[in-house]
């Protein structure tokens, strides 16, 4: 079965999917619909597909699937209209900003027995996956306390933070997806504190960009994230689990691995400069896994559920930002 898609979005992360899609023999681009003309026909033309609108689309015989890539205000609404539809859903994240519309949402693609896949494409990474495999065959034997580092090379625009949702929805929100993949247990407390260290207008617009959360389960495992909107030396993306048997992580990757020894030391290259490049593998193998499932008729992951706990981990960290304390998962859910 040729999987045919439409492309909802055609912005910084719909030319991402736009790519991994054309580029998969089980695949097809029919059509792309944005609100931006422009946007639209640039990925027309570079894989071949139509412009269409979003109606257009929801009502299309030739089209199987959708990919969400549309402004987070707009997830909860295309999932019910494309579930009701018919079609299967890769949404980005998050599916919303609030919890209980996030669960009003899920409802929906129950009762219509939709599929709906949402992006946390680090958990296809080659890297971070070889990561979990370690910790499945037993090789560190039982995981004890993880930490993940994660930090972008500089803030976005002004306008993204209005309307981002704050640091720990739009960007940590991976990390707590990352957490809870890694942990193998759901955590049952958060406790977060947040400063502005980057740029004072992050502060101004209410948001912060220096962050660190420690997330724990009910047996004490434990995960360490740190978040940063500034990372001169480039993206910084990495993983380390302990174990009672030992240790396994991945280090940050660049675009040419290589080391140069002189008199003066050693050198390498600079890292990936950010998402685009260093995840392209992710993005890839995030869309096959996809299309596979709605291919085979299986249910598709990570789950709608899987968004939902990830965003409730961020809601949890609001709240101890608020009070001072560690949260208990239960307050929130």
């Amino acid at each position: 079965m040729t999987v045919k898609f439409g492309l909802l979005g055609a912005g910084r992360i719909g030319k991402v999917h736009a790519k991994a899609i054309s580029a998969n023999a089980d695949a097809e681009l029919v059509a792309v619909a944005d609100a931006f003309a422009d946007a639209a026909n640039a990925i027309a033309s570079a894989y071949g597909c139509a412009v269409r609108t979003v109606e257009e689309t929801e009502k299309a015989d030739d089209i199987d699937a959708v990919v969400i890539c549309t402004p987070t205000d707009t997830h909860a609404d295309l999932i019910e209209r494309f579930a009701r539809a018919g079609k299967a859903i890769f949404c980005e994240k998050p599916i919303d900003l609030d919890l209980a519309r996030v669960k009003s949402c899920l409802k929906v693609v129950e009762e219509m027995g939709a599929t709906l896949m949402v992006g946390f494409n680090r958990r296809f990474d080659p890297h971070f996956a070889a990561v979990r495999a370690a910790i499945d065959e037993g090789r560190i034997g039982t995981v004890e306390m993880v930490q993940i580092t994660s930090r972008d090379p500089g803030p976005p625009p002004a306008g993204y933070i209005k309307s981002s949702g704050g640091i720990l929805r739009d960007m940590t929100i991976h990390d707590f997806d990352m957490a809870r993949f890694l942990l193998g247990e759901e955590p049952e407390t958060v406790f977060a504190t947040a400063s502005v260290l980057v740029d004072p207008e992050i502060g101004a617009l209410g948001d912060h960009d220096s962050v660190s959360l420690v997330l724990t389960t009910a047996s004490g495992k434990h995960c360490a994230i740190s978040n940063s909107r500034r990372a001169t030396y480039g993206y910084d993306q990495r993983i380390e689990v302990h174990g009672s048997r030992g240790a396994v992580a991945a280090e940050n990757q660049r675009p040419v691995s290589i080391e140069i020894a002189t008199v003066e030391g050693y050198t390498r290259p600079p890292l990936h400069d950010f998402f685009m490049t260093r995840y392209t593998e992710a993005y890839a193998a995030e869309m096959a896994a996809f299309i596979a499932a709605v291919s085979g008729g299986r249910p598709a992951a990570p789950t709608g559920e899987d968004g939902l706990k990830a965003l409730a981990l961020a809601e949890a960290g609001y709240r101890s930002l608020a009070e001072g304390r560690a949260v208990k998962m239960s307050e929130v859910m």
